[in-house]
């Protein structure tokens, strides 16, 4: 009977992705088209779960030991999933489960300080050490930007900085040297680096995460560069700056604290200033959050669509004078740090446990198929108080 009931849940998505399913008592359930991989399941209490949260419980399946693989690996195993949900509606039981899982999740967003300063702990401060194994030199732990299909990930960073710093209207000569600069959510300091010794910037760089904040101080101790960071919320923040530059931290702010950010920025930004906010957003209707990501990895992250982001900045009175989307070049980051996270398992685990580094496989493995084959993007978002501050064409941008 629960064979029948779980085959009569889980069939059109297994049909459409074209997975193998085995039972715990070693019943073929599906069997796997050429090519494609096959989930052998241990335990039940994983198949009467998986119909409600997929995602939730094929993550700590796999994490835990009790999902395994033949024939692929989870990449190919959650690219499948994904594509197959294109095709074929969601699950009945598992649309009745998020609306109960997102009255959750609000309890988790930073509409507190402290729930902030806990949900950026939670995720970033696992060990600076644990972050250089996959990330780039610079240790930019956001979207790249891929020029050519050639371009490797430091390459790609350095990119994506350069393509921000032109929209922000710095140059190397005189004329903008010694703009102030507040830049939120500063990650370990390359980004605040680079505007000081490259622009001559004088930066400050505010962050909630210790880690973060002990590692962008000593990179930066003994250079001489007008650069300072502090452990602050932006809420906290004051001052006037001529730019403000937020790389990857949006994402954080929880869905209830979109209007209060930019009011931030708008209190924050000079008159004749221009701000820059790159975030992950989606292009289509979304919860916001992913159970697995919300429980394992971000608590208190939402992913926004563009009409959220834009309904908040249109109540300040901060002018958008640009939006990019990009659209592939996350799935291209993700996929250089999945192969550098997996080359580097063995330091990994040893800082760790397994099942610390199967919740992190997976979790890389199911951002990059999301931004592969689903609706994710990141959008950058360029804004001034008043007109005639940026240029009226892109040109600038690819000099």
């Amino acid at each position: 009977m629960l064979e029948t009931w779980f085959k009569n849940q889980i069939g059109a998505t297994a049909e459409a992705s074209g997975l193998g399913v085995v039972l715990p008592n070693g019943r073929v359930l599906f069997s796997a088209e050429s090519g494609a991989p096959t989930l052998h399941f241990a335990r039940w209490r994983v198949i009467l779960r998986l119909p409600f949260s997929p995602s939730l419980a094929l993550g700590e399946a796999y994490a835990g030991g009790d999902l395994t693989i033949r024939d692929g690996d989870i990449f190919e195993v959650l690219k499948r999933l994904i594509h197959s949900t294109t095709t074929i509606p969601e699950m009945r039981l598992a649309k009745w489960t998020a609306f109960f899982q997102q009255c959750l999740l609000w309890q988790k967003d930073g509409w507190r300080k402290s729930q902030s300063a806990h949900n950026i702990h939670v995720h970033y401060d696992l060990g600076n050490a644990f972050y250089r194994l996959f990330l780039d030199e610079d240790m930019q732990y956001s979207c790249g930007y891929f020029p050519n299909d050639n371009t490797d990930l430091d390459a790609a960073q350095r990119a994506k900085k350069a393509h921000i710093i032109k929209k922000l209207r710095l140059e190397r000569g005189a004329n903008t040297r010694g703009a102030s600069v507040l830049d939120i959510g500063c990650g370990w300091g390359g980004m605040a680096k680079t505007l000081a010794s490259d622009y001559g910037a004088h930066v400050t760089g505010i962050t909630l995460s210790q880690q973060q904040l002990q590692q962008a101080s000593t990179r930066l101790k003994d250079s001489n560069l007008p650069v300072k960071f502090a452990l602050r919320d932006y809420r906290d923040e004051t001052g006037c700056y001529d730019r403000i530059v937020s790389v990857g931290m949006f994402e954080h702010v929880g869905k209830r604290q979109f209007p209060t950010y930019f009011q931030g920025v708008e209190r924050l930004l000079a008159e004749d200033g221009i701000a820059l906010i790159h975030t992950i957003g989606t292009t289509k209707a979304s919860r916001g959050s992913d159970p697995f990501i919300a429980k394992y990895i971000f608590p208190g992250g939402y992913i926004p669509q563009l009409s959220e982001i834009m309904a908040s900045i249109e109540a300040t009175n901060l002018r958008v004078t640009d939006i990019e989307v990009w659209h592939d070049h996350y799935a291209k980051t993700l996929y250089h740090w999945r192969q550098r996270f997996l080359e580097k398992r063995a330091e990994a685990l040893a800082m760790f446990d397994e099942r610390f580094c199967r919740l992190w496989e997976f979790y890389l493995a199911a951002c990059e198929a999301t931004f592969s084959h689903k609706h994710n993007v990141v959008y950058q978002i360029q804004l001034t108080k008043k007109k005639g501050i940026v240029p009226i064409t892109r040109d600038y941008l690819y000099d």
